[in-house]
């Protein structure tokens, strides 16, 4: 195949460390790069979520936070804020695209080239429903990032995963059919995915195939797996809540075949960059499990790349 992409990590697996910290760690791991978080300074909502490795409303410290990515061999993939923009809460949808702004224009002055998040969702609402609200939101948010040179990578996660979220979900960008429909509408190059392919595993989707038709859109890629548990599908059925019936795992402990997905991205000639993202419970309950979840991923990462 051709040259393995660089390889790194997602930062909010490493929550409690500091920025100068997750560099240090990722250059242990001998890691390409690493998606940084930059979600506002305060408490998280939920899991992986509130981790702040820059803060982009200080100026002094995105100064400073720049000093430090010029001296580490360790590229910054990503930068990472994963909020919903299109919650109910109004006031929260506004904080939230508010902070989207700010990221995006930390992105442009620390010369990193894309930005992950979510599209968001008022789960209460059809897709149909949420739609004049989607373009109403992220035209302006696209063409800022158009502006700035930025690539918008929205991951492809449902974010139904809790009683109270399904089954719509807080984030509508989840399979091909929106997929197409939000590149129709919102044309910009700027606007890409965030490809996750566990998301589609446990919806029972194909997700190899959607590589080839969205390559031009895949400007950054998760490596996360998915474990079924067919026996407890076949007890609760597809309606149920997805953690009746999946569970996030690390790249080689569940269903994923990376060999032939990473066929798939060699294929479209892919020039972006691969990182881990830590949501297996098994390796979370102390830092060193968790450098351990990162290490074992990488390395079975580049053998399936060999």
């Amino acid at each position: 195949m051709t040259p393995c992409p660089p390889m790194g990590f997602v930062s909010a697996i490493l929550a409690e460390s500091s920025l100068p910290e997750v560099l240090a760690e990722a250059q242990q791991l001998e890691c390409d790069c690493v998606e940084l978080m930059c979600w506002p300074v305060g408490k998280a909502d939920r899991r992986y979520a509130g981790v702040t490795h820059i803060d982009v409303t200080d100026g002094n410290g995105l100064a400073e936070a720049g000093r430090m990515l010029a001296d580490s061999p360790v590229a910054v993939s990503a930068l990472g804020y994963y909020p919903n923009p299109l919650s109910p809460d109004t006031d929260a949808a506004r904080t939230a695209t508010e902070h989207i702004h700010r990221v995006i224009d930390a992105c442009a002055s620390l010369t990193i080239p894309v930005f992950n998040t979510f599209i968001g969702r008022n789960p209460s609402l059809s897709i149909d429903d949420n739609w004049d609200r989607c373009l109403d939101t992220w035209g302006p948010l696209v063409d800022h990032a158009e502006e700035c040179g930025i690539r918008i990578g929205i991951e492809n996660c449902p974010m139904l995963f809790t009683e109270d979220e399904w089954p719509g979900g807080h984030n509508l960008a989840t399979s091909p059919a929106i997929w197409r429909r939000l590149f129709n509408d919102l044309p910009s190059p700027a606007l890409g995915l965030n490809y996750d392919p566990s998301h589609l595993v446990w919806q029972h989707m194909d997700h190899v195939s959607p590589i080839a038709e969205f390559a031009d859109r895949i400007v950054h890629l998760h490596a996360k797996d998915a474990r079924i548990d067919a026996d407890r599908l076949d007890d609760v059925g597809i309606l149920a809540t997805p953690l009746s019936f999946h569970t996030p795992v690390l790249p080689g402990r569940g269903a994923i075949d990376w060999s032939g997905f990473f066929q798939a991205v060699a294929a479209i000639g892919y020039e972006g960059s691969i990182c881990v993202e830590v949501e297996d419970r098994e390796y979370e309950a102390t830092h060193a499990l968790r450098i351990e979840a990162i290490r074992q991923s990488l390395d079975h990462l580049h053998s399936a790349w060999a």
